[in-house]
């Protein structure tokens, strides 16, 4: 594609305190692949190659994050929509162009490993890629390639929804999701809301919440060590988790994944004395709600940190309102960046939180194609810390799924988790435990004692009950 003759009208913004995370870990480690986002949605049917090809074509033309260039300077990095970005669309027809001894979907998915192992260079480099690969009459693999620096887990999903739509709109049925808009329309509201009274409040309120809670740990950046053999593994669910996910999460008055989101952090501060100062679990936070960003793909997803504490004798129900209440008050106040809370606990540059332990829940539906199926397979997210969770499931919590992956020096951490968590979550998701205390529940199974037939409500008796979590 030739240089836009206007490029040099094109206004450069300064970048984002998340981005700038991202572009010093680039500084510090330029020749290693650490932060590249990449999706496959596989889709089988009787697909209209044709429509899925134009609908990628506009997607290129659409998600403007797909075409940023970066450039560092005395002003410090700044970044530009340069069209000569956008990424063309590679089209391979694998069924004939495979290698004899090697079957279409494995050379698809060796072309999808090294294109994920190589380095991207923010300040020379295109940071993204479209790739539509055939490997079977009625199979295709649609690849998206990204660097965080641009794109979030959300912000990748945004792409596939859109891409589903134009589809859906070919084929004659509604459209659903809209056009994306201007990159620059997210950049503008960010701004204003740094220089808004409600940022202020939402920096007091991080204040008092983190003010007498446990000490966060601090991170060297440059030091992290991402060359180790990380520990990694999917552990069997029961097939009647999601069910009774739901059923306890309605018990509660919560949504599945606000229940599972509690309950892993529970299990993680299991050891935690109560009465103590608590334990910071960390939990991503799309950060999107009332914003432009709904329909921006960019790098918005922030990290917040739920202090997790215990009181003696505290029943699951009684510990679910209370925590429930906390995770409610922290998306109230969620936009407030995590860099920003850095640097008011008087962090320096090159320095950032350690986000461990770390709980992902992702409830999100795979992009529909009418006449097809699809499914969504997260291929590279960027590294974590220490120790993390992530569940994925559909909205509805069908096709649970759980990883667990974490540093050598979380080994013990790992085996605990890869044994005791779900059978926990089994536990605290049966009929009653509620009434149970948590401690017991954390405990052994033959620890757990089950509460007698409730005896005839009294006038006036309490009952405690969580309540309703936003929606993240």
């Amino acid at each position: 594609m030739m240089p836009d003759p206007t490029l040099a009208e094109r206004p450069w913004h300064a970048l984002t305190l998340a981005q700038l995370d991202f572009w010093e870990e680039f500084r510090f480690h330029p020749d290693r692949p650490l932060s590249t986002v990449a999706h496959c949605t596989v889709i089988e049917g009787d697909l209209d190659e044709a429509a899925l090809i134009a609908a990628l074509h506009q997607i290129a033309q659409e998600a403007e994050v797909l075409a940023l260039r970066f450039r560092d300077g005395p002003d410090g990095p700044r970044q530009q929509v340069d069209p000569a970005r956008i990424p063309v669309l590679r089209y391979h027809d694998l069924r004939y162009e495979a290698d004899p001894e090697s079957a279409p979907e494995p050379a698809a998915r060796k072309m999808m490993e090294r294109d994920i192992a190589a380095p991207i260079d923010l300040a020379q480099e295109p940071l993204a890629a479209l790739w539509l690969m055939r490997v079977g009459e009625n199979r295709w693999l649609w690849y998206l390639r990204g660097h965080h620096i641009v794109l979030d887990g959300y912000g990748v999903s945004l792409i596939e929804r859109r891409v589903a739509a134009l589809y859906a709109q070919t084929c004659g049925q509604q459209a659903g999701l809209g056009p994306l808009r201007p990159f620059e329309q997210y950049l503008t509201e960010e701004e204003r809301y740094r220089a808004s009274p409600q940022h202020a409040r939402d920096g007091a309120y991080w204040a008092q919440h983190l003010a007498d809670g446990p000490e966060l740990s601090v991170l060297k950046k440059g030091g992290e060590d991402y060359g180790c053999s990380a520990l990694g593994a999917e552990p069997d669910l029961p097939a009647d988790l999601p069910d009774a996910l739901r059923r306890a999460a309605a018990a509660a008055d919560l949504g599945w994944p606000d229940l599972l989101t509690l309950l892993s952090a529970a299990w993680l501060a299991r050891d935690l004395p109560e009465g103590g100062p608590g334990r910071a679990v960390w939990l991503p936070y799309m950060s999107r709600l009332g914003s432009v960003s709904a329909t921006i793909p960019a790098l918005v997803v922030n990290i917040l940190p739920l202090v997790v504490t215990r009181r003696t004798g505290e029943t699951l129900g009684a510990w679910l309102g209370r925590s429930g209440a906390t995770l409610r008050q922290l998306r109230r106040h969620g936009r407030y960046r995590v860099e920003q809370l850095a640097a008011d606990h008087g962090q320096r540059e090159g320095e950032r939180f350690f986000f461990s332990p770390l709980v992902n829940v992702l409830p999100f539906d795979p992009p529909r194609f009418p006449g097809c199926t699809a499914r969504r397979e997260v291929l590279a997210a960027g590294p974590g810390d220490g120790f993390n969770l992530t569940w994925a499931a559909a909205a509805d919590g069908a096709g649970l799924a759980l990883w667990i992956d974490a540093d050598p020096a979380s080994a013990p951490a790992f085996e605990a988790a890869r044994t005791g968590l779900v059978p926990f979550l089994a536990r605290a998701c049966t009929p009653g435990a509620a009434e149970i205390p948590l401690a017991a529940l954390l405990a052994s199974p033959a620890a757990v004692t089950r509460p007698r037939a409730p005896a005839p409500a009294q006038p006036n008796a309490a009952r405690p009950i969580a309540g309703r979590l936003e929606d993240a």
